[in-house]
């Protein structure tokens, strides 16, 4: 159940355009620039798809980010004020070789949408990397 103080989480129905160069630049750390390329490519043209908050976090092995991290008290304050959310960027996993799936955009949107309700359904668009 959402915390009343917090709001309710509101999502717009696209990504934002700069979410795809942000996809693109976490990427770059992890693969070549061909790759990159393909996966953002992918997003682009995805569906979207709703996952549970604390799948999201699962799925891709990360931490909850702390409420007074600056990037998620900023979206809890859009949240409280009912500002919609852009929907989250993520790569898929591997899960027969251990291969965590990647919030290639969103981390942050994820953790305060956590907080609101760790049952929040996040509008996300999941593309696969080439294997």
């Amino acid at each position: 159940m959402p915390d009343e103080n917090k709001g309710e989480v509101r999502w717009l129905l696209q990504p934002e355009e700069q979410d795809y160069p942000g996809a693109a630049a976490y990427l770059s750390l992890l693969e070549s620039d061909d790759v990159v390329a393909s996966i953002v490519a992918a997003l682009m043209v995805a569906p979207i798809q709703h996952r549970k908050a604390k799948d999201i976090l699962r799925a891709a092995r990360l931490a909850l980010l702390p409420e007074d991290n600056a990037h998620v008290a900023s979206d809890l304050k859009k949240i409280k004020e009912g500002k919609k959310l852009s929907p989250i960027l993520m790569v898929t996993g591997d899960l027969a070789r251990g291969i965590p799936a990647h919030v290639a955009d969103g981390y942050h949107r994820v953790c305060a949408s956590y907080y609101t309700d760790e049952n929040t359904d996040i509008p996300l668009k999941l593309a696969d990397a080439p294997r």
